[in-house]
């Protein structure tokens, strides 16, 4: 489902649901849209670490990248392997909170965690071959 189409229905499912005020489907828009900037800084943030610990660049941004992912990575893991925002969403009215599905495909936002996991492992492991070389160097 495209963005713009998954958001609108979104809105029209909590309406449809008889939402008691209109301030719940602004709520609801409020949440997937804070949901969506949210993945979009973490997913950042774990590309960066990979691309820094590549290129070999361990510096404070790359620490910063990794304190954002693994916060996220515990906040999910704290919540049962859910986004605390899908509940959120769905108090709401949303049908399916998880803001993923407006504007991924569906295999990939079904896989996330099997994806951005060895990511972020695979950052912290570049990142500590680098440390290491560095620590080497006479």
């Amino acid at each position: 489902m495209s963005g713009g189409k998954a958001a609108k229905s979104s809105v029209r499912e909590a309406a449809a649901r008889g939402s008691d005020a209109p301030w719940t489907t602004l709520a609801l828009v409020g949440v997937k849209s804070f949901h969506s900037l949210a993945f979009f800084v973490i997913q950042s943030a774990i590309c960066y670490l990979v691309y820094a610990g590549a290129t070999g660049r361990t510096d404070r941004r790359a620490g910063i990248a990794l304190g954002i992912a693994a916060g996220e990575s515990l906040i999910y893991a704290g919540n049962g392997f859910r986004c605390p925002l899908t509940g959120v969403a769905e108090k709401l009215g949303a049908e399916k909170g998880s803001v993923t599905d407006i504007f991924l495909p569906g295999w990939l936002a079904s896989n996330i965690a099997r994806i951005y996991g060895p990511l972020i492992a695979f950052g912290v492991l570049l990142h500590a071959r680098n440390l290491l070389r560095c620590h080497q160097q006479p």
